[in-house]
């Protein structure tokens, strides 16, 4: 039987940082020391992309590259890049939410001032820059000129740059590579210190039990690296334009379906590559992470298809993908897939058939549990062992704002599950850690019991999302004790 688990759901920029949002220094090897002395064995992040405007994980500029917004400054100090007292005229942050337009305007001249000092002694020498360089060249190259390019030059995303950048001419990416040398070498000091960072603080929590749950974004951003150097395999017109666009349905998030409106992977050239992009992209990750999630797993097997204009997803059509080919030539290289299917919403046999197929853990989600009778999958009395099984996710409300609110016979199904109407937080963290599941995954608004404040993201919406942060690390170690007591209850 495989080892029972418990961990806890909580992205890096919602850590307790001091210059206005987490990141991958002391906090958060604070707060892997405080999962490990309460019985967790699993942190769960979502992606660790530079966000566009919406400052969403899932709305990157690269699949590959970090986001700097979360790179420790006070190593910057350690590392003689900065000098204390530049960190010391600090601005008043909120405590409990991100204003990414002031932690960028502080922060973004700091890491400009520690670049300068990086290359004045000499750091493009450094074997360990140069190693960086070398491994990660295929994709750092195109990141950092296209970060150069999006910065200077003026237009919405890459389609309005001038023809010959768009088709990539060699003339016109050396041209423009010396043009703007300056950012170009910028972003690769970035990339250097994030992936530096991110790897010792990975190592930190694998040397302290903690294995780190990362996540795969199905799709890319149109205003992407990825799409601009990889055009042939996204379903593009002949102005660059997306023929279709990503979303799903109508569901329980959205009447009007949710409109991502990412590009669509064109699955037959990819086929003619031998998917080689998927390919790349799944090593990356499984480097960078002890095991992933892919979002939109169903997205593998068929996707939804939006007319590009589209204002919601009502209007679109399912079309095949080519998951299974992907995945079985990522198994012949890797026997045994560290990957969790997120398998929410409507899900047919097909999808089913090839989640297990690769012996791929599914997702359950205690919040969807009482709509319905007692045949619902969400309930645990249905779980089966191999699945995460979640209060909420980071797409739900928090878990003590949604009993408040839930009504009707959702409220009613929801009384007779537990045998009372005085039902919190804890009750519903109880019946997932003691559920048949493996893996259970709580998010940490839901170990503090935290109310609507504290949702991480709203689906269907772009203002207000992805700001909620811990203000202090005081409300988690009073509740370390009892996490603790219910993870070692149920054997985990």
């Amino acid at each position: 039987m495989k080892q029972r688990t418990s961990g806890i759901l909580l992205h890096p920029t919602s850590l307790p940082g001091k210059y206005g949002i987490g990141s991958l220094g002391d906090e958060a090897r604070k707060f892997v020391d405080w999962m490990a002395a309460t019985g967790q064995k699993i942190w769960q992040i979502l992606p660790l992309g530079p966000t566009d405007f919406s400052h969403s994980p899932y709305q990157c500029y690269s699949a590959f590259a970090g986001n700097a917004d979360l790179i420790n400054l006070d190593e910057l100090v350690e590392l003689g890049f900065l000098q204390k007292e530049e960190l010391l005229a600090t601005k008043i942050f909120h405590l409990e939410s991100i204003d990414y337009h002031i932690i960028r305007k502080f922060r973004e001249p700091l890491l400009h001032k520690s670049f300068v000092r990086f290359r004045e002694i000499g750091g493009f020498g450094w074997e360990d820059y140069r190693q960086f360089w070398s491994e990660n060249a295929w994709w750092l190259e195109s990141w950092s000129l296209f970060y150069a390019c999006r910065k200077n030059l003026k237009g919405k995303d890459w389609s309005f740059w001038v023809d010959s950048l768009i088709s990539r001419k060699v003339e016109s990416l050396n041209f423009y590579y010396r043009t703007y040398q300056e950012d170009v070498e910028f972003q690769r000091f970035l990339q250097f210190i994030f992936f530096k960072q991110w790897f010792s603080l990975k190592k930190y929590a694998n040397n302290s039990g903690i294995k780190i749950f990362g996540d795969i974004p199905l799709y890319v951003s149109y205003d992407s690296v990825d799409v601009w150097t990889n055009q042939d395999i996204f379903l593009l017109d002949e102005k660059k334009k997306p023929v279709k666009v990503g979303g799903v349905p109508p569901d329980y998030f959205s009447e009007t379906g949710q409109l991502w409106g990412n590009p669509l992977f064109d699955w037959e050239k990819l086929k003619q590559r031998n998917y080689d992009w998927w390919i790349a992209r799944f090593h990356f990750n499984l480097r960078m992470y002890d095991l992933v999630r892919i979002d939109h797993f169903r997205g593998l097997e068929s996707y939804w298809a939006i007319p590009y204009g589209e204002k919601t997803a009502i209007k679109g059509e399912w079309l095949k993908a080519h998951g299974d080919a992907v995945l079985e030539i990522l198994q012949s290289q890797i026997r045994h897939l560290p990957i969790v299917a997120e398998d929410l919403g409507t899900i047919t046999e097909e999808v089913h058939l090839l989640r297990k197929k690769y012996a791929l853990p599914g997702m359950k989600v205690l919040q969807f549990a009482f709509a319905s009778d007692a045949e619902n999958e969400h309930l645990p009395h249905n779980y089966e062992t191999d699945f995460v099984a979640y209060t909420g996710t980071h797409d739900n409300d928090t878990t003590a704002n949604w009993l408040k609110t839930v009504t009707g016979e959702e409220r009613y199904h929801l009384k007779r599950y537990f045998g009372t109407s005085k039902i919190d937080h804890r009750k519903m963290i109880r019946a997932v850690l003691g559920s048949v599941a493996q893996m259970t995954i709580i998010p940490i608004q839901d170990i503090l019991g935290l109310d609507l404040t504290a949702r991480m993201n709203t689906p269907g919406t772009i203002v207000g999302n992805w700001k909620w942060k811990l203000s202090s690390f005081y409300n988690l170690y009073e509740h370390g004790a009892e996490l603790k007591e219910l993870t070692t209850l149920f054997g985990r």
